[in-house]
């Protein structure tokens, strides 16, 4: 079932920009933080902070929410490939820091930027289209 439809039904508009930029900063502020706060974490067993499967689980919540928003103003409202075009570039950012650990931060930066800087002008193209009148249907 399409998180959409549930949405629909349960009567709740659920804005996926603000969602993709949350998701973004909660992902930033892991990454740069979360070291300096919690690097006691080891000592009782835990450790989130260079966990693979949290990082890949943090890249696809990105990636999921992302592609939902965009895809979604894009074919419903704008039409416009700049929010897509930077995503996708922030994206290769996000997944290469994962490759690279010299550059994990500098990339993390880029990707950041870039991804909130996509999520941002896709809301805006969306509010700024015709189609957002109370006439139209989403």
């Amino acid at each position: 079932m399409q998180i959409s439809y549930l949405c629909a039904l349960m009567n709740v508009k659920v804005n996926w920009d603000g969602l993709g930029i949350a998701t973004s900063i909660i992902c930033a502020i892991h990454c740069a933080l979360l070291p300096l706060v919690l690097s006691s974490l080891p000592f009782f067993g835990i450790n989130i902070i260079h966990n693979q499967v949290f990082e890949w689980a943090m890249i696809a919540l990105a990636f999921v929410v992302g592609c939902y928003s965009l895809y979604h103003g894009y074919i419903r409202h704008h039409r416009s490939l700049r929010p897509v075009m930077l995503f996708a570039i922030g994206f290769v950012f996000l997944t290469a820091k994962q490759f690279v650990p010299n550059y994990e931060k500098l990339f993390l930066v880029f990707a950041v930027l870039l991804i909130i800087t996509a999520h941002y002008m896709n809301y805006r193209l969306c509010h700024k289209s015709k189609c957002n009148s109370p006439h139209h249907k989403h």
